[in-house]
């Protein structure tokens, strides 16, 4: 056992113990506001619990994959990018429907587990990108190589709205397309011109209906203040966690003593709106710690990823505290009311078991990085050229 032991820890040298010390902080920080936002109901008190056996979860993944070699990982690209729209492909036979239309969820046949394959396809999807542009490191902004990516993000983004409509992870897969891009050095003439057609298919995209009512509804409740709350949801939440945000003023109303988080009047309290809830109960001053910690892990991957010479490991890194940001500021911004409500959780301060194991594993993925500071292996992965004989 003493010998098991002492080859565990030997494996573990390395690895990043200050990112994980942030992330469970988070994670604690984040299972106490949850036991404080589902107390007002008997039938949510397992959530502590799962949340609990996640974050344990996450800490044996984060372990895990600071010992797996990404490189291991990477060259396998393309299988893994099978593997993604598979996964996603499975929520057409056992995608589980919320009410709303929204399939984002499946229940694993025979175990009767609930998973988000979206939590998974994320991460798995920087891997390969960041794979991808590498092996074309050196013809990045060449019409075929941005073909290439472009196809990339636009079959999964498009398998995964259709099987799931779910909104809120298709655009962070377009969110991690546009950190790794900007990491790579893609020229920005690529982006004003995929902003300019952006633009244009708007307008079509709105009035021949491809965007649903309930999507239009939840950007136009954020700049008509005309729309009735009682006659529109989106308008409603909005409404509701601004109110339990200024309630909380500086220091807030007192953990467990918040009037709308103990009523239940927060819609998604424990999931989406945890933000509101910190606020109403510990005020501004709650909110800040929150910011800080989630500042400082995000600033602890990009760290990793700009001292790695590994032109892939430097782009994980990028993707996963791109993937981190995007989610933070949607999250925060839907819940003061000045971005759209589109479902993407606060990380790991939301309840959601499979969101907090797999966020714990790309920190994982960090810490390997961190682990492994070896030199630029990428020249490993780009094609030799054709040679022809005279």
């Amino acid at each position: 056992m003493r010998l098991f032991i002492k080859k565990c820890l030997m494996y573990l040298k390395g690895s990043d113990w200050v990112l994980l010390g942030l992330c469970c902080v988070a994670s604690i920080y984040g299972i106490v506001a949850i036991a404080s936002a589902t107390s007002y109901s008997s039938s949510m008190s397992g959530s502590v619990t799962v949340q609990i056996a996640a974050l344990l979860l996450g800490i044996i993944a984060y372990l895990f994959f600071s010992v797996i070699d990404l490189d291991i990982f990477a060259e396998q690209n393309r299988l893994l990018y099978l593997f993604c729209l598979v996964f996603i492909a499975m929520l057409y036979i056992w995608g589980r429907d919320d009410g709303t239309g929204n399939r984002a969820w499946m229940v694993i046949p025979y175990v009767g587990v609930s998973i988000q394959p979206s939590e998974v396809c994320k991460v798995i999807f920087i891997i390969v990108l960041a794979q991808e542009m590498t092996i074309r490191r050196d013809k990045l902004n060449s019409p075929v190589s941005i073909l290439v990516f472009a196809a990339l993000v636009i079959i999964i983004v498009g398998l995964y709205m259709d099987a799931s409509n779910d909104a809120g992870s298709a655009l962070t897969f377009l969110a991690i397309f546009v950190f790794l891009a900007l990491g790579a050095g893609i020229s920005f003439g690529w982006f004003l011109g995929g902003f300019a057609a952006l633009c244009a298919a708007v307008p079509v995209l709105w009035s021949t209906g491809i965007i649903r009512d309930y999507m239009k509804n939840r950007i136009l409740v954020v700049y008509d203040p005309a729309i009735d709350p009682m006659a529109n949801n989106e308008r409603y939440q909005m409404e509701q966690t601004q109110t339990a945000l200024g309630s909380g003023k500086m220091f807030g109303q007192g953990y467990g003593n918040g009037k709308m988080t103990g009523s239940g009047s927060i819609p998604a309290q424990h999931t989406d709106c945890i933000f509101s809830v910190i606020g109403e109960e510990l005020g501004f001053m709650g909110c800040m710690v929150v910011m800080i910690i989630l500042a400082a892990i995000v600033i602890r991957c990009l760290y990793v990823g700009l001292k790695t010479p590994n032109f892939t490991n430097r782009l994980v890194c990028i993707g996963i505290a791109g993937m981190l940001m995007f989610q933070i500021i949607v999250n925060i911004g839907l819940n003061l009311g000045v971005l759209p409500v589109i479902g993407l959780t606060l990380p790991f301060f939301s309840y959601g078991g499979s969101s907090l194991v797999m966020t714990f594993a790309a920190m994982g993925i960090v810490s390997g990085i961190h682990k492994r500071p070896e030199s630029d292996s990428s020249i490993r992965y780009v094609r030799p050229p054709i040679s022809v004989k005279a």
